[in-house]
């Protein structure tokens, strides 16, 4: 049994590397987009990068990073607290399933390993999400207040229609 655990995380730690595309551009700016079913505008979360601050009212520990990225479509990574993870995404609207979540399995503190599960077990169970203030809201099965990042760039969400500058 050791020995599969053992080619697993080797098997998720390679597999983590070779996605990684060698580029150092910076994050891309989320940005808002016409949605059809709303009529309302939605973000584009496509290339988008979020900083956790906040876990369904409950805030999250100093010094440590969750954040969430949407590197391409269908895909979701980031960083749990203590582990690296990524899934699939299918996003539609304003509506967001995640699933097929796969994360490394280092070991850390008791505090920081809560609020991973908890992180984790919330992105699994999200059902949709809105902008607010510049912010990413998911909400998600199982309470009242959502998930809410904060962009990792500097820039803020725009709308489509916006004049671009350089």
């Amino acid at each position: 049994m050791t020995d599969y655990r053992i080619l697993v995380t080797c098997w998720i730690g390679c597999s983590l590397l070779l996605s990684c595309n060698g580029t150092h551009e910076p994050a891309k700016a989320p940005t808002l987009a016409a949605s059809a079913s709303q009529g309302a505008p939605s973000l584009n979360l496509i290339g988008s990068e979020w900083l956790l601050e906040d876990l369904g009212g409950s805030g999250v520990l100093d010094r440590v990073q969750a954040t969430l990225a949407f590197p391409e479509a269908g895909k979701i990574a980031g960083r749990g607290t203590c582990n690296r993870f990524f899934g699939s995404a299918v996003i539609g609207g304003n509506t967001m399933k995640i699933s097929a979540m796969g994360s490394t399995k280092m070991a850390c503190l008791e505090a920081l390993m809560k609020q991973e599960d908890r992180y984790l077990a919330a992105l699994q169970a999200a059902e949709r999400f809105e902008s607010h203030d510049g912010n990413l809201l998911i909400y998600y099965t199982g309470s009242e207040k959502p998930l809410r990042f904060t962009p990792l760039n500097t820039s803020t969400p725009s709308h489509p229609d916006s004049p671009k500058t350089n």
